[in-house]
């Protein structure tokens, strides 16, 4: 049983480290060759992208650059607050560039589509997303941006690698899955 504590709940395995990082090779391989001779610039999404970037970006033997945005839809607990709200903003230098926003989950879509909003304003060349983690089954509107997802995962709640729970559980190498799976949206 490799359950784990974190705060109020618990959890159980669900993807394990060895897992995310044949899947985090294979995505860095198909931006390798969707990208080949381009400069894209990726824009990691804080807190949660951090290890899933981190790993990407060392698959990758195309040029490229990297930024960072920190956005959030939560105010703790289990439950996106459904607002979405900037915290620190996205790099001006983006008129006529690929972007590629790297997100370490797409769940109802609210924070990734605000995200696509404001680098439109821009005017880049492409806009694709990569997400480590996507929950179909908590889409509130189509992303049709969402060119590279690491795994389809049902909408239980998880924590580790880069996910946290109330702040708490980010540097796991593993995914887990709340063990009390409720249903409920998470970014």
């Amino acid at each position: 049983m490799n359950n784990i504590q974190i705060a109020d709940k618990e959890f159980e395995i669900f993807l394990e480290h060895e897992n995310i990082n044949k899947r985090t090779r294979l995505l860095g391989i198909q931006i390798n060759v969707d990208y080949e001779d381009r400069c894209p610039v990726f824009i990691g999404v804080l807190n949660g992208s951090i290890l899933f970037i981190s790993d990407l970006l060392k698959e990758l033997d195309i040029s490229c650059e990297v930024e960072f945005i920190k956005m959030s839809s939560y105010e703790g607990g289990l439950a996106s607050t459904g607002t979405v709200k900037e915290i620190f903003g996205l790099p001006q230098n983006l008129h006529n560039r690929d972007v590629i926003i790297v997100e370490d989950i797409v769940d109802t879509g609210r924070t990734i589509k605000h995200i696509i909003e404001k680098l439109r304003e821009q005017e880049p060349s492409s806009i694709k997303v990569c997400s480590l983690l996507f929950k179909p089954s908590a889409l509130l509107e189509p992303v049709k941006e969402l060119e590279y997802v690491g795994f389809e995962i049902p909408n239980d709640f998880v924590v580790g690698f880069g996910l946290d729970y109330n702040g708490l559980g980010r540097n796991l190498k593993d995914i887990y899955r709340a063990t009390d799976t409720v249903t409920l949206p998470q970014s």
